[in-house]
């Protein structure tokens, strides 16, 4: 019995003894085939070559015996080159029909696999959602009757509660429709005006564990009082009103809260938005010329901003600084505030600031009557803000709508949730107010020069084209007064689209901004021309900047940036004189200074180099083979042979390399 027991263990000890050393060897020519080729080799390409170039020693092995003139032993180095070649060829054609990185590795499929079922739950709830809410006839093309006035107030209804439970990202298209009355019927935009402030509220239960963890203790702690019924719900929070414990009871507070386990679902869906915004921009040229995926990035930077309220605490101190500058520097109108930020209970899921008692502009209507407003005076000071935060300060509400503007007791204006702002540099502000110039004077040629230093100019533009066509722009929308805000802009995004100009998000998010305003305008003061008051904003603003103080600080300012230039310009004068005098001037080039230069041609010469040693030690190694006598290491093997064979290794290693590098992105 006992002697029956060594013969398993050591069948065991041998096999074991096996799968180590071919694991050994797949791992060393994984290593070795790698360093070969000269650059990085994704893990899994490595092992599986390694795992090819075993097989391929063991053949190369079992077709060489020993027995027949020492023919292993003469071909040892072609025995380790032949597996090695194998593994390399593998990589490098591995290399050449699917580059690295333009595929997913393992994890990065398996984490794709699980977002494909995450969207396609997705879709499918979508769908059960549009179908519960009697929308799925008119998904699959089902018309509306001509005439059906009750039914089209049943599908504006079904849409927008189809919308409500769709999510945050639907609910901010909602409000986005919601503005745009030259696209739907009053009835959809009488439901979809709802989405601003009558979304269905979170409960309690779920609201204070939110507020106990952003501020590491109970919210009776913080607060004094606090409602536990929100005054306002929105798509991404709600409202409460409350008083903050250290300030006693003299102010009161308005605490917005993020709404629970809603940024999973706003990423899910900005996936789905981000992957229709390609498919459209690769299908269709309209969407390319619209730079579509630029647009819906933009769309989702602005809702990820959304979501963190330490982004928001910041943009509302930004627009207020600015707003309080531009107020107290002389700017005219309905006072416009923004609300102060306590910014210390702020975090990423509750902003507090200050309360503010008023009405939305959605339903100011009668408070407008009851205190004697004008409502076009409200809407003047109104664009007049925007254009002013947009031009002068260069960080502006990009999200004016209605349920974002308050309309307080004492008859002034507050902007409200700041969390997407859009932010603009110098040359997008000076470009933006020439283009307001050009519409003011009627320009074509100054408002083609303008609409190009805004949009990234195609190639091929045809300028002389593009600016006949802005003639006829100007022409229909401002001859004899007769422009209007929506048909404008619609033309001229009709017009960008045709001449396909990409527009940066930056510009999008301005001409966004003006056209929901312009919405909301046109819910406060019917008939109020947008347009009108732009062209006269920017005639104002543009004398403010020519009067004679202006002037005078304009000129001060460029003369101290030129002073220290001026001061030395006479000794390099000077210097260069005396040299040219002398003959001593000479002008000194230093070719390939910059470093990424001497990179590109130092890896150029390698690459020529290294095909030129290779197709040189390749013809030599036929030359060889091909050469009859010479010593004989055995009787039917040749010392030429056993050299040309070798050469044959060494010259495909060199071969492969350069391939490898030549199919590598980036190289």
């Amino acid at each position: 019995m006992f002697a029956a027991h060594p013969l398993p263990m050591s069948g065991l000890g041998f096999t074991t003894a096996v799968l180590v050393t071919g694991i050994a060897l797949v791992i060393g020519l994984a290593w070795a085939s790698s360093r070969l080729l000269g650059l990085p080799v994704g893990t899994i390409r490595a092992l599986i070559a390694g795992l090819l170039g075993v097989a391929a020693a063991e053949a190369f092995g079992r077709s060489l015996h020993p027995a027949q003139d020492g023919h292993l032993i003469v071909f040892v180095t072609v025995s380790l080159g032949v597996p090695v070649i194998v593994a390399m060829i593998f990589i490098v054609i591995a290399e050449a029909l699917v580059p690295r990185g333009s595929g997913p590795g393992p994890l990065e499929m398996i984490r794709a696999l699980r977002r494909r079922l995450t969207r396609a739950r997705r879709y499918s709830q979508i769908s059960r959602i549009a179908v519960r809410h009697g929308l799925g006839p008119y998904l699959r093309g089902r018309p509306l009757a001509d005439g059906d006035t009750s039914g089209g107030s049943r599908l504006a209804s079904s849409v927008r509660q189809a919308l409500e439970d769709g999510g945050v990202t639907f609910v901010k298209l909602g409000q986005l429709l919601s503005t745009r009355r030259d696209l739907l019927p009053a009835e959809f935009i009488a439901e979809l005006s709802r989405l601003q402030d009558h979304v269905p509220p979170a409960r309690w239960e779920q609201i204070e564990p939110i507020l106990s963890e952003s501020f590491g203790a109970p919210p009776g702690e913080v607060f004094t009082e606090l409602s536990r019924q929100p005054v306002a719900a929105a798509s991404i929070a709600q409202v409460y009103r409350a008083r903050l414990r250290c300030d006693g009871a003299s102010s009161e507070v308005a605490v917005k809260v993020r709404r629970p386990g809603i940024e999973p679902a706003v990423e899910r869906d900005l996936d789905i938005v981000l992957r229709l915004a390609a498919t459209l921009e690769e299908r269709t040229r309209w969407a390319r010329s619209l730079g579509v995926v630029a647009l819906a990035q933009g769309f989702a930077a602005a809702i990820r901003e959304e979501l963190d309220f330490r982004v928001e605490a910041r943009n509302t101190a930004a627009v207020a600084a600015a707003w309080s500058a531009d107020q107290h520097s002389g700017t005219h109108g309905v006072p416009i505030v923004v609300p102060n930020v306590r910014e210390q209970y702020c975090t990423r899921q509750v902003l507090v600031t200050e309360w503010l008692s008023g009405v939305n502009l959605g339903a100011a209507g009668p408070v407008v009557e009851q205190l004697g407003l004008e409502r076009a005076e409200l809407a003047r000071s109104m664009i007049r803000c925007l254009l002013r935060q947009i031009i002068v300060d260069g960080i502006f509400h990009a999200d004016p709508h209605p349920g974002n503007i308050l309309l307080l007791a004492d008859g002034r204006l507050a902007l409200l949730d700041l969390g997407s702002v859009g932010r603009l540099d110098g040359q997008f502000q000076f470009a933006l107010q020439n283009l307001l110039l050009a519409i003011g004077r009627g320009d074509p040629a100054a408002l083609c020069d303008a609409l190009l230093d805004l949009v990234a100019r195609p190639d091929d533009i045809d300028e002389q084209r593009l600016e006949r066509a802005l003639g006829q722009f100007l022409a229909l929308h401002l001859a004899g007064g007769a422009a209007t805000g929506n048909e404008m802009f619609a033309d001229l995004f009709r017009l960008v689209s045709r001449f396909e100009l990409g527009v940066p998000p930056e510009i999008a998010a301005v001409f966004r901004a003006l056209a929901t305003l312009e919405g909301t305008l046109t819910q406060l003061a019917p008939g109020f021309d947008i347009v009108t008051e732009a062209r006269e904003f920017a005639s104002i603003h543009i004398a403010e900047r020519w009067t004679p103080e202006a002037v005078r600080k304009t000129a001060t300012d460029e003369l101290l940036a030129l002073l220290p230039v001026v001061r030395r310009l006479p000794r390099r004068i000077e210097r260069i004189t005396s040299a040219l005098e002398q003959g001593r001037l000479s002008l000194n080039v230093r070719l390939f200074a910059d470093e990424r230069d001497r990179e590109v041609v130092t890896g150029l010469v390698h690459l020529a180099l290294l095909t030129f040693l290779g197709a040189a030690i390749g013809i030599i190694a036929v030359l060889l083979l091909g050469t009859h006598g010479g010593p004989t290491i055995t009787p039917t093997v040749s010392l030429f042979q056993v050299i040309g064979y070798n050469l044959i290794v060494v010259s495909s290693v060199l071969i492969l390399r350069v391939l490898f590098r030549i199919f590598t992105p980036g190289r």
